[in-house]
């Protein structure tokens, strides 16, 4: 497979992970895929704009939130994301720590 192809195959397999977080499954919680994944819809878009930091372009945590969630963060947040209970932040801050903090 040449590089052009594997390249637009990752692409369009990102799209359709975003497409199935954003639109197949938006009640599920950031908190939840962070505990149990390690990474959340969050996680994707700081890898998003890291991707576009190491090509050179400007881009700030809020703007590429608001390309990967399609709105602004806090208008998703308030639409989609329910208050979590001391035993979910917990566990939350252990995966953030062991797969955010640690890594970048």
């Amino acid at each position: 497979m040449d590089d052009q192809t594997r390249t637009e195959l990752e692409a369009a397999a990102f799209r359709r992970l975003r497409q199935h977080l954003m639109e197949d499954r938006p009640e599920v919680q950031n908190i939840d895929l962070m505990n149990l994944a390690g990474f959340c819809r969050n996680c994707l878009s700081r890898w998003y704009q890291e991707a576009a930091t190491e090509r050179g372009l400007e881009m700030g945590k809020e703007d590429a939130r608001e390309i990967f969630y399609g709105m602004p963060y806090d208008d998703w947040k308030a639409a989609q994301q329910t208050e979590a209970g001391p035993e979910k932040q917990a566990a939350f801050d252990k995966a953030f720590k062991e797969n955010v903090t640690d890594n970048g």
